[in-house]
Formats: structure tokens, C-alpha cells, sequence
């Protein structure tokens, strides 16, 4: 059996039951969380390292990519290398364990249908609130409809960066590439801004994180199609013609994919102008408006991730079984 169907079977399999079955638990220690510190703490001492211009800021940026990188992938081999020599099996229990912590399939749910009941019952502030977590712009000024639209958007959009990706790096690499690729989008979602802050420091993580998602966004949009085309009450042929025409929409060479997909799916226009740290921001719509973003379609959106995921599990198994054949 070759490696990457051995990795399929006995990380990949493993790894997603138990993303379904636990989610993101907030008492469990998570890798994420620990980037997240990391980063926090390696930042001021870089920016204090190189000179304060747009050069020294791009090389710091670069520098914390780097250690990122190293430290949390790299990382990962010494750790597993160590675990194997006290046992193969804590080896793999910990690869499972550390794999199943960068899928966000059931934390995406959890989270984005938790805006659901304040909605529907009409308590706006609650739903603000709710939706709140999971979104970067302001949640303030949202009606209700702009509310539902906000949860549907950030479930099709981390589809690819929060569950196809790391399916897919996991698969090629298992944990050390899956958590260099973490890093890299972890890095991305806290200093990949074009604010005056981070305009320079953050475009190394930016750019690489527009490189690593660069295959899986546009595999998640298409996967996404054939999704809708399964799943009763989405349409895979508006999907395709929204995702063919709208896919490129964003100034991100890789966000409008799967978010163009979704709203053609549901028939429901997504993206359109928002507001940033008190800034708006003008943006093109994706999809077209046949009938509005209603509390309901944030559950489907989170089936057209899940049957997104399950697609692309069945494509990696294909190439895992083809290249076993070979």
C-alpha cells in the first residue's frame, strides 16, 4: 500500500470522525490557539528587530512566516519522531489527535448555527452578537438579512481554508505539512491586512497563504457545484454558472470560489459592500438575488460544506487507490 493511501486510511478517516464527533472543544488545548499566542509574542520582538521601513517591515513579515513555519511543522516531525521511538501507536494517536484539531468542519457549523434561533426569533442583538464571533467586519450596522448572509459567507468561505485545505495538505504531507499550512493561515487571518499596520509586516503571510490555497479554493468552488447538484433544494447548475462567472470577482485570487458556488446553490446573492474597523468597503456581489438570504440558509450552507468535504474525501481516495494500483 502506498503512503498516501496508508495516510488516508489511518490519519485522514480517523481525523475527520473525530472533527464530526467533538468539534473544537474550548477546554481542550488547541494548536491553533497556540499559533495564535506565538504569533502574538514573536511580533514585537521582529518589528523591533529590523528597521522601521516598508523593507525591514516585508523582511520581518517574512521572518515570522519562516519561524512559523518551522516551528509548528517542523516541530511536528520532532514530535511524532519522539513519540515513535516510545511506540508506533502513540505516534499515530498523536498525528490523529493533532490532525482532527485543523478541521473546522464541525466548529463551523456549531458556530455559524448558533446565529440561527436568535434570528429566527427575532432578537437582532443576540444575533449581532452570535454572528459576531465568527466574522471580521461590523456586525453593528447589519440588519437581519445581513446578519443570515454574514454566517452563510463565512461557512462558504472557509470551506476551502477550513476544511478542504488542511484535508488536502494533511493528505499529501500528514501533521507537519498540515500544521505548516495552519501556520501560514493562521498568520494570514491576524497580520495579512492592508491596514497601515500591516500593509508591509503582513504580506509575506498573505502571499504564501494566497499560493497554499491557490489549488484547494478552486477545487472547493467546483467540488461545491457537484455538491448542490446532490443535495435537494440547491441548484448545481445555477452553482456552476455563478461559480464560472463570479470566481473572480474578489480582489483575494481565492475567496469568491467557493463563495460564489454557495450562492448560486442557494439562489441568494452573497458579498457586496461591508464594513471594516469603521471603513467600508466596496466589494462586487456573487450570485444572483432570486430571492433573499433567509435564517434557513445558514444550515444550508453548512450542508453544502459537508457534502463538499465528503466529495473531496472521495477524490483523495480515488488517488490513493489509483496510485496503489500503479
Amino acid at each position: 500500500m502506498t503512503l498516501l493511501a496508508l495516510r488516508f486510511l489511518t490519519v485522514l478517516l480517523p481525523a475527520v470522525l473525530l472533527d464530526l464527533i467533538l468539534g473544537d472543544p474550548r477546554w481542550l488545548p488547541h494548536p491553533v490557539r497556540w499559533m495564535g499566542r506565538t504569533i502574538s509574542a514573536l511580533e514585537p520582538f521582529l518589528r523591533r528587530a529590523f528597521p522601521k521601513t516598508h523593507t525591514g517591515e516585508r523582511i520581518a513579515g517574512g521572518a515570522l512566516v519562516l519561524l512559523m513555519a518551522v516551528l509548528f511543522g517542523g516541530g511536528s516531525v520532532l514530535l511524532l519522531r519522539l513519540c515513535g521511538v516510545a511506540s508506533p501507536w502513540l505516534a499515530w494517536g498523536v498525528e490523529v489527535w493533532f490532525s482532527f484539531q485543523l478541521l473546522s468542519a464541525r466548529d463551523l457549523q456549531v458556530e455559524s448555527m448558533a446565529v440561527y434561533p436568535p434570528l429566527k426569533s427575532g432578537d437582532l442583538e443576540g444575533a449581532r452578537a452570535a454572528v459576531s464571533r465568527i466574522v471580521g467586519r461590523d456586525t453593528s450596522v447589519l440588519d437581519g438579512s445581513g446578519v443570515a448572509k454574514a454566517a452563510v459567507e463565512t461557512v462558504a468561505e472557509n470551506t476551502c481554508d477550513g476544511v478542504i485545505s488542511p484535508l488536502i495538505f494533511l493528505f499529501l504531507g500528514g501533521l507537519p505539512l498540515g500544521m505548516a499550512f495552519k501556520a501560514v493561515s493562521t498568520l494570514d487571518s491576524m497580520v495579512g491586512y492592508r491596514t497601515p499596520k500591516y500593509q508591509y509586516f503582513g504580506t509575506a503571510a498573505a502571499k504564501l497563504d494566497d499560493v497554499l490555497n491557490f489549488v484547494p479554493a478552486r477545487l472547493s468552488g467546483i467540488l461545491m457545484c457537484l455538491g448542490a447538484a446532490l443535495l435537494p433544494g440547491c441548484s448545481g447548475r445555477r452553482a456552476w454558472r455563478s461559480f464560472w462567472r463570479d470566481r473572480k470577482k474578489h480582489a483575494s485570487p481565492n475567496s469568491a470560489h467557493s463563495e460564489a458556488a454557495c450562492a448560486g446553490a442557494l439562489g441568494v446573492q452573497l458579498a457586496g459592500d461591508a464594513q471594516y474597523f469603521g471603513t467600508l468597503v466596496r466589494k462586487p456581489t456573487l450570485g444572483e438575488p432570486v430571492r433573499p438570504v433567509e435564517p434557513e440558509d445558514i444550515a444550508r450552507a453548512c450542508r453544502l460544506m459537508y457534502a463538499t468535504e465528503g466529495l473531496t474525501l472521495l477524490l483523495l481516495a480515488g488517488i490513493g487507490l489509483l496510485l496503489n494500483l500503479l
